[in-house]
């Protein structure tokens, strides 16, 4: 079997680039397709495999300005030729299930996010741009959003990261998606012993706007505990400045560093909202809990009052009163075992399963792992969460309304 795998770009070891790394042990035959790569920023597993590069590549200023040429990303998907291959796996938050799959091809798309810069983010993307980006994106966003919509029915499946992003796959596609938690590495993580355990929390990512460091270092800097905060971006000089004295920025940090306070944080401090969330599992495969805003990933993966807390007034004053309700109500009966154990869900394995699943319901048998996706759920369940809407029809031209 020919296997296709389309990836937006591929230049760091980010969560959409583990989805791929999965996808590359699933299929270890597969042929990838991106419109920019550096082989120096991924993995061995990815370089074994045959990567081809669409015509973005070739433009000046790609590595650096590949963003710059979105509007032409459209055509370099569908100038791929992928006669010959029998399935096509898209992993999709940048263009990437754009192409023109084979007619006797099976198409999924792994969707990270339907493109949060055209749908529910435009505007904020485009607060936060540059004059002449402000400028062009109402002339162009408009051209893209009908062709992102139009080629989703090139599209026989969508597996969604979470419910959140199947919820907004409905809204923006109309169409049903299948939930499968990307691969989360939870065995480079291990919990330490009680004693060794800080009397700090922990804010921990890229340091941007949409994801909400201001609330947590605002709060802490009000209540008067400390804060470790992990991570680059362009608020970190600002809210470095804002900062109280019980607020430390530790900038970007080795692996082995951040492992070191994933397992002896008192708990990770989470106040955005974030399509899945790599850092709430990692902490959680720690032994530590996570105090999260409760939306998006965050109801997928952070069992509230088991695994931490869900706070839903995402203001200084409400993560305030979430960081005095953890402490008296939650913490004490914390077990780091069963915290593990919970993360344990989202490592590999599952990840591996479900996607089985999700092609033997195509008639796809993947090697190996017949059995298990026989055996995997076919979704991934939410206690208490509202179900994915079904898929809305699409009504064919001239037929009427009824």
């Amino acid at each position: 079997m020919k296997v296709a795998i389309i990836h937006y770009w591929l230049f760091h070891m980010r969560g959409g680039e583990k989805v791929v790394e999965s996808l590359c042990r699933l299929f270890p035959q597969a042929d990838i397709f991106t419109h920019v790569y550096d082989p120096a920023g991924v993995s061995d597993t990815i370089r074994a495999h045959r990567v081809t590069t669409t015509f973005i590549a070739r433009l000046p200023f790609a590595r650096s300005r590949y963003k710059s040429y979105l509007p032409l990303m459209p055509h370099a998907l569908e100038a791929l030729d992928l006669s010959g291959y029998d399935l096509v796996l898209s992993s999709e938050s940048g263009p990437a299930k754009g192409i023109i799959p084979p007619p006797g091809a099976t198409h999924v798309c792994y969707c990270h996010s339907p493109m949060r810069y055209l749908w529910d983010q435009y505007h904020l993307y485009r607060q936060g741009a540059g004059r002449l980006t402000r400028t062009l994106m109402p002339l162009l966003a408009h051209g893209l959003r009908k062709w992102d919509a139009l080629n989703s029915m090139r599209v026989d499946e969508f597996v969604a990261n979470s419910h959140h992003v199947a919820r907004r796959i409905a809204k923006y596609y109309r169409r049903q998606a299948t939930v499968v938690a990307p691969p989360v590495d939870v065995t480079a993580f291990s919990p330490c012993r009680d004693d060794e355990v800080g009397d700090y929390y922990l804010c921990a990512g890229e340091l941007v706007a949409y994801k909400r460091p201001d609330i947590a270092v605002d709060a802490f800097t009000r209540m008067g505990r400390r804060l470790l905060v992990i991570g680059g971006g362009e608020e970190a000089a600002r809210l470095a400045k804002r900062a109280g004295p019980t607020v430390e920025f530790l900038g970007k940090v080795p692996f082995d560093t951040l492992r070191h306070h994933f397992a002896r944080c008192r708990g990770l401090i989470f106040p955005g909202e974030e399509d899945f969330g790599i850092i709430p599992v990692e902490v959680m495969a720690s032994g530590r809990p996570v105090i999260a805003f409760g939306v998006g990933g965050a109801l997928d993966t952070v069992a509230d009052g088991r695994t931490g807390l869900l706070f839903h007034d995402q203001s200084v004053e409400g993560l305030i009163d979430a960081v005095e309700r953890f402490e008296h109500e939650i913490e004490p009966h914390l077990d780091p075992a069963a915290l593990v154990a919970h993360a344990a869900r989202f490592g590999e394995d599952a990840f591996i399963d479900g996607m089985s699943a999700v092609l033997a319901g195509h008639g796809i048998a993947v090697p190996g792992h017949e059995g298990r996706a026989a055996a995997a759920a076919p979704r991934m369940p939410r206690p208490g969460g509202p179900p994915v809407r079904p898929a809305i029809p699409l009504r064919a031209a001239g037929q009427p309304h009824g």
